[in-house]
Formats: structure tokens, sequence, C-alpha cells
């Protein structure tokens, strides 16, 4: 028995305007949440560039955990990270952002979230 499910995505040869575009992978990701039943809580976005290289980063805070998209233009480098628990379901969050984003080089990670919480053994 699992808490919780999580997604890692590296993304590369991502377009320049795709990674600096703020408002639209917020939206996206957004959207993710509502195809994989999960219950938005609040949204943000913030696009670098100012004092930093180009790029941007959203996050969707959820009832059921999050998701975030972390990019680097110059790069051509996205980092997605969904991660949902209860009913939620966190392959079709993260098959709809590929979709959207027509994803094609990329490395996924999957992994289940505290499985063997019974077990664990606390480290000071």
């Amino acid at each position: 028995m699992s808490r919780g499910y999580h997604i890692l995505l590296d993304c590369y040869d991502v377009p320049h305007s795709v990674c600096t575009d703020d408002k639209r992978l917020l939206q996206i990701a957004a959207k993710a949440a509502q195809v994989g039943g999960a219950t938005v809580i609040n949204t943000m976005r913030y696009r670098f560039g100012h004092n930093s290289p180009a790029g941007c980063a959203v996050l969707v805070m959820l009832d059921e955990s999050h998701i975030s998209i972390h990019t680097y233009a110059d790069e051509g480098k996205m980092a997605i990270d969904a991660f949902t628990c209860g009913s939620a379901d966190t392959r079709a969050v993260i098959e709809y952002i590929k979709k959207r984003l027509c994803l094609r080089n990329y490395v996924e990670k999957e992994m289940e979230r505290f499985v063997d919480a019974e077990v664990a053994v606390a480290v000071s």
C-alpha cells in the first residue's frame, strides 16, 4: 500500500517559445489536474530572465499534492513533476501534459511514495 504516485519528466529539445510561456504552461498544468481527477487549490507562475537565464516555473497546488514545471529555455530543457495521492490519476496528468506540449524527447521516472511506511526507520 502506498500513499501516492510520483512521476518525473526530464524533457529535452523543448522550443524556447514553449519554455518561456509561463501562462500557457500554467493553463496546461491546471487542466491536466482536472483531467486526472485532482482538485486545484492554488496556482502560481513566474517568468525568469530578469537576473537569471530565460525560463519559468509554474506550480499547481492540489488537494492531492502538486504539479510543477520548471524550464531552462536557453538549453531547451523542462522538468515536470506530478505527485498525487488518493483517487487522482497521476498517469493521466502526465499524459495530458506530454500530449499538449508535443513532448518527444524525455526521460520518465515513476515511483510510489511511502510504500514501506510501516517499516521506515527514523534518522536523526
